[in-house]
Formats: C-alpha cells, sequence, structure tokens
C-alpha cells in the first residue's frame, strides 16, 4: 500500500544544539573538531595498514578495514554540520536536508549493525570451524557480505525515512538535538504519531535489541569455546573477540536507549547521542589496535618503513 504524503508547511527546522553561548560553541568547536580528526586519523591508519600489509589480508582484517570505512562514514553524517553550525554560530536546517541527514545517518548507522553481526558470524566460523574458515569465508563470501550489510543498512533507511515522509509539519519546528534523527522529528508533526512511533520502535529500537542479545549469547559461546578449547594463538583470541564485544557494546547500548522508548523526550537524549555519533567512532580504532598485538605490530612496522624509506631518499 503506498504512503500518503501530507502537505508539509515547515520548511525548515531550528537545531538547539548544545549551548546558545558563542562562546561554548567555540570551545565545543574545537572539541569535536579534535575528535572528527582523530576519528579520521584512527580508522585511516587501520585502512592504510591492512592495504599495505600482505600478512593482514585476512577475512577478519578485510571485515574490520570495511568497518572503519562505515564509521568514518557514520561520524561524518552529523559531525560536518554540527561543526558548521558551532563555528557560524547558525541552528537551521531545510526540510529537505534534514530528511537526507535522516537517511545517511541511518543507512550507515544501520550498515554498522549489520556489520558487527558479520564480524560475530566470522569469529564464530574461525573459533568452531577452522579447518573450514578460509574455504568459508572466501573472497566472494566476504564481498558478498559487505554488499548485503550497506544493502541492509539501505533497506532499513529506507523504512525510516518513509515513516517522516508521511507526517504533515506545520507548526512547532524546534528540535532538541544537534542533527536531524526520526524519533524527535515525528513529536514534531501534526497528527497522531502512536502508530508511526510503535512503528519506528519495532523498525529500530526492538531489532537492536534482538539482534544485540543474540550476539550476546554468540560471543558468550566463541568466548567459552576459546577458554576450554583452543591453546594455539588463545590470547589472540581472546583479545579480538573481548575487542568486538566491548565495541558492539558501545554501539548498541546508546542506540537501544535512544530508539527502544517511544513518548518519551529525554535530557539525557542528547548526551547519549555524542556518545554514538562523536564518541564512539573515535573509540573504535584505539580500541581495535590496543587489543590487538598483531595489528600494532603491523602500523610500527609500516611507520617505520616509511621513515626510513625517507631517510633513505633525503640521503
Amino acid at each position: 500500500m503506498a504512503l500518503k504524503k501530507y502537505n508539509t508547511t515547515v520548511t525548515e527546522f531550528i537545531l538547539l544544539g548544545f549551548s546558545q553561548s558563542a562562546k561554548v560553541q567555540s570551545i565545543l568547536f574545537f572539541i569535536f573538531l579534535t575528535m572528527y580528526i582523530i576519528t579520521w586519523l584512527g580508522n585511516l591508519t587501520i585502512i592504510i595498514t591492512v592495504i599495505y600489509t600482505p600478512h593482514l589480508h585476512t577475512p577478519m582484517y578485510f571485515f574490520l578495514c570495511n568497518l572503519a570505512v562505515i564509521d568514518i562514514s557514520d561520524c561524518t553524517v552529523t559531525a560536518l554540520k554540527m561543526l558548521w553550525d558551532l563555528i557560524s554560530h547558525t541552528n537551521s536546517i531545510s526540510y529537505n536536508w534534514c530528511i537526507a541527514q535522516m537517511f545517511f545517518f541511518h543507512c550507515t548507522g544501520g550498515a554498522v549493525v549489520f556489520f558487527l553481526v558479520v564480524m560475530a558470524v566470522d569469529r564464530y566460523i574461525a573459533i568452531y570451524k577452522p579447518l573450514r574458515y578460509l574455504l568459508i569465508m572466501n573472497q566472494g563470501a566476504c564481498i558478498g557480505l559487505v554488499i548485503g550489510t550497506w544493502l541492509g543498512g539501505f533497506a532499513h533507511s529506507i523504512v525510516q525515512v518513509a515513516l517522516v515522509l508521511q507526517l504533515p509539519f506545520c507548526g512547532p519546528n524546534i528540535l532538541d538535538n544537534f542533527y536531524c534523527d526520526v524519533p524527535q522529528v515525528i513529536k514534531l508533526a501534526c497528527t497522531d504519531t502512536y502508530i508511526t512511533e510503535i512503528l519506528m520502535v519495532c523498525n529500530s529500537g526492538l531489532l537492536l535489541t534482538l539482534i544485540f542479545f543474540i550476539l550476546l549469547v554468540s560471543y558468550t559461546m566463541i568466548l567459552v569455546k576459546i577458554r576450554m578449547h583452543v591453546t594455539e594463538g588463545k590470547h589472540k583470541a581472546l583479545s579480538t573477540c573481548s575487542a568486538q564485544v566491548i565495541v558492539m557494546s558501545l554501539h548498541f547500548v546508546p542506540a537501544m536507549f535512544i530508539y527502544d522508548r517511544p513518548f518519551q523526550v529525554s535530557p539525557v537524549d542528547k548526551i547519549t547521542s555524542v556518545l554514538y555519533t562523536a564518541i564512539t567512532p573515535v573509540l573504535n580504532p584505539i580500541i581495535f589496535t590496543l587489543r590487538n598485538t598483531e595489528m600494532k605490530n603491523s602500523i610500527r612496522k609500516l611507520v617505520g618503513n616509511n621513515m626510513l624509506f625517507k631517510i633513505t631518499e633525503s640521503k
């Protein structure tokens, strides 16, 4: 059944952001700019290291490299607009750009969720089917899984945006946030949004919660298997899985807090949004590199080779 699109009179939304003080906005601009740069540098380090280190050309690092790409894309969707608003002291966004931001935010966010599922499947096969691991996780399967995560994110995003496009916006246009997101925008609609909010929770909150608990059970089984049966490379396997559990929790827990609560608005929502849109992308590459000896050694070797090349070239 086709969605009915109402006439929309609101042409822009006002984002309250973090503060109306120009001084505070300038301070926050440099803080978030620093975090954004660190996010780029950290994830680019992972991408470059994996690409230029032959022994890292394995399914696990292929997925880690792609997760780094998604992390950069995910934080960019909200960071660029937020940084512009903070430095220019503006706080408005057009209706069309708001819709576009929600689409790309949920597309990349959905892709991250599905990618974390793929990484859990990869570890499960590596631990439970070690002899057939490379046969199962061949190049074609890995590429197919990456494409599948993006398609999953795209499908999720289409549903979320469709829920908003069917609503009329004719009155209040103030969003107590620093970016456009479905839960806050829905509440500004000039109609009863009970059914829409329930659908939003089903497509986001309940889905996130279900996937989160399935992943928790999966990683528990993997960690038990490692502790009881794995002897060779036990420390490496434990470090890899524990890092993935930490990253998974950083993504899922704040998102569940936002999307599992229909009909409610809380001042804590904005802080939670900062956690999974700005802080988590910064922490991801740090967690994956600090808890992965192989990755740390590869980064040191790559940096050392580049420095040696430059010294040799200068002579």
